[in-house]
């Protein structure tokens, strides 16, 4: 009895042998790592996630009434056509924008979004000048000539959301 119970154990440990998938796993050796082009800038981490909005006010009041964030107060933004909000949470923040005049693109969002959403990310850069000439070697299109300055008085610049499936990316010079 023994014997036999053997027999099916090495018969069905063969089995899974034979009919078990591949498992490929990553090299970390040196080789590898050395043959892998070096950036000039580093991503960052997340700073904030942009969120349009129709009412600015009932926005700062859902996040500091309601919710018991602390809330910036709204800051005109003339040269990105916004006002913004900044909801400060513990890991990250949120941005609050809503439309500051006519060609504001925080106006034609809402058009198509009546009730706003999600508007972008953004994500902090060491080098914003080599991220962008990186990215555009990489064929990412920048939504500007050249770096603006931000809501927080640094250099921007947006990424074509074509090219980061489906995301508005901000960058942002840490």
């Amino acid at each position: 009895m023994a014997a036999s119970l053997r027999r099916a154990a090495a018969g069905l440990l063969t089995r899974l042998q034979t009919s078990a998938p591949t498992v490929r796993t990553l090299s970390t050796s040196n080789s590898h790592s050395q043959s892998i082009p070096s950036s000039l800038w580093k991503l960052g981490r997340l700073n904030h996630v942009a969120i349009a909005v129709p009412d600015l006010e009932k926005a700062q009041a859902l996040y500091k009434d309601v919710l018991g964030a602390r809330v910036s107060e709204a800051v005109a933004l003339p040269e990105h056509g916004v006002y913004t909000v900044f909801v400060e949470l513990g890991n990250t923040k949120l941005e609050l924008l809503h439309p500051l005049g006519e060609k504001s693109p925080i106006a034609s969002f809402l058009q198509k979004n009546k009730t706003g959403g999600m508007h972008h990310i953004c994500l902090e850069v060491d080098d914003i000048k080599a991220a962008v000439t990186e990215l555009k070697e990489k064929k990412i299109r920048i939504l500007s000539e050249e770096p603006k300055i931000g809501a927080h008085g640094k250099p921007v610049i947006f990424l074509h959301p074509k090219d980061c499936h489906g995301v508005l990316v901000e960058l942002e010079q840490a």
